[in-house]
């Protein structure tokens, strides 16, 4: 199980918070999706990812070619509460908006082969 030090290491990184934030909001990402909406290469993405897998916050699931990410499910309340206050604080920030935005004008996600493939 997660522990409150390793939770804050994981979000004292930016590209990891910003992943964690939509991760947050939107449920259930592709590696695409994030890589569409932080406009960042998936290399970078993807180690991030696996850091927070290995930490416990993430889980991933392969679904065809595709490799989706969520937050852990089974993380105790109080790491919960701290994922909602972070989102809620970040969601006010340009950076966040403009991921958001990305995400959501990436249209017909993940099936459009564009993007995913």
């Amino acid at each position: 199980m997660i522990t409150l030090s390793t939770l804050f290491k994981c979000l004292a990184d930016e590209t990891r918070l910003r992943c964690v934030v939509l991760l947050h909001k939107e449920g259930r990402l592709c590696v695409c999706e994030l890589t569409h909406a932080l406009d960042l290469l998936q290399p970078k993405i993807s180690r991030h990812l696996a850091q927070l897998r290995q930490s416990n916050l993430l889980l991933d699931s392969r679904e065809g070619q595709w490799v989706y990410y969520q937050i852990n499910p089974e993380l105790p309340a109080w790491a919960f509460e701290i994922l909602d206050a972070a989102a809620k604080q970040f969601a006010t920030h340009a950076k966040q908006q403009k991921d958001s935005g990305r995400l959501q004008a990436m249209g017909a996600r993940p099936e459009m082969t564009k993007y995913c493939g």
